[in-house]
């Protein structure tokens, strides 16, 4: 409840005070928990990419811009709808390590014996916090959690944003991994590597050799969770509509892996 209505209000109005197109509060009823935010209409920009011959790296284009727009986002506190003061919290290395953990808590089951599971999550519970250790950037950057196509609207020729309610302070790199590497929408290597650099053309100040290690390490941290989260869907409340989305999420993580050092013990688990 509070998550998704008191916070993603909040979350909002942190945007719209930016100049950034997000849905309006209209009405509100917490204690019958609903509230009445703006429609932005069904027109996401994968709809848009599904629907019509379009050139995607112009739209990403535009996408980068919103994007360096929410990264200069500094306001971290604002007054919520019950006066309470909201204060967007920090992306800790217990969240990411809490999140990828997801994938050994759910994966595994129906993929090692029982014996084998106990080791293999103590492994990869040490992997995991190794390559935590190894993220350079700070976490000083605005940071959506679900910066992808699925939550990207047109809405009048601009782009607006949705389901902000997650959002955190945390690393550059987050977002844009989730946009480049958005297990819904497969890209091919080509265009990746053209948002990626189109990108860094946009920073000023930027550690480039520092910054890809750290996209790589967070895009293979968000799959794993990721592999996680479908899997849970589909044992534990039913939905295996997520479920076919898996391999492609594999061939991501392989991509940001393989050439790697950072990866080499993870890569020997999985295997």
């Amino acid at each position: 409840k509070r998550s998704n209505l008191l916070n993603y209000d909040s979350i909002n109005k942190i945007l719209l005070r930016n100049k950034i197109l997000a849905p309006m509060l209209l009405s509100k009823n917490y204690p019958k928990n609903f509230i009445e935010i703006e429609d932005f209409g069904n027109q996401t920009i994968l709809n848009l990419f599904k629907k019509k011959k379009i050139n995607k790296f112009r739209v990403y284009m535009q996408i980068i811009h919103l994007l360096n727009k929410l990264q200069s986002i500094r306001q971290k506190k604002i007054l919520n709808f019950n006066n309470k003061v909201y204060e967007i919290p920090k992306y800790t290395s217990k969240i990411l390590e809490k999140e990828a953990k997801l994938f050994s808590e759910w994966y595994i089951g129906n993929k090692l014996k029982k014996s084998e599971q106990k080791k293999f999550k103590k492994s990869y519970s040490e992997i995991i916090k190794k390559l935590i250790k190894k993220i350079n950037q700070k976490n000083d950057t605005f940071v959506h959690r679900d910066f992808h196509i699925s939550n990207l609207m047109m809405v009048k020729n601009k782009i607006g944003i949705i389901d902000s309610q997650d959002a955190l302070i945390g690393n550059k790199a987050y977002d844009l991994a989730s946009l480049i590497d958005d297990v819904r929408f497969e890209t091919t290597e080509k265009l990746k590597n053209e948002i990626f650099n189109f990108y860094l053309k946009t920073q000023k100040i930027l550690n480039k050799k520092t910054f890809k290690s750290d996209f790589n390490i967070i895009s293979v941290l968000r799959n794993l969770k990721i592999i996680g989260i479908f899997t849970r869907l589909a044992v534990r409340d039913n939905k295996k509509k997520y479920l076919k989305l898996i391999p492609y999420t594999w061939s991501l993580i392989k991509l940001r892996s393989e050439n790697s050092a950072n990866f080499k013990d993870l890569n020997n688990l999985l295997k």
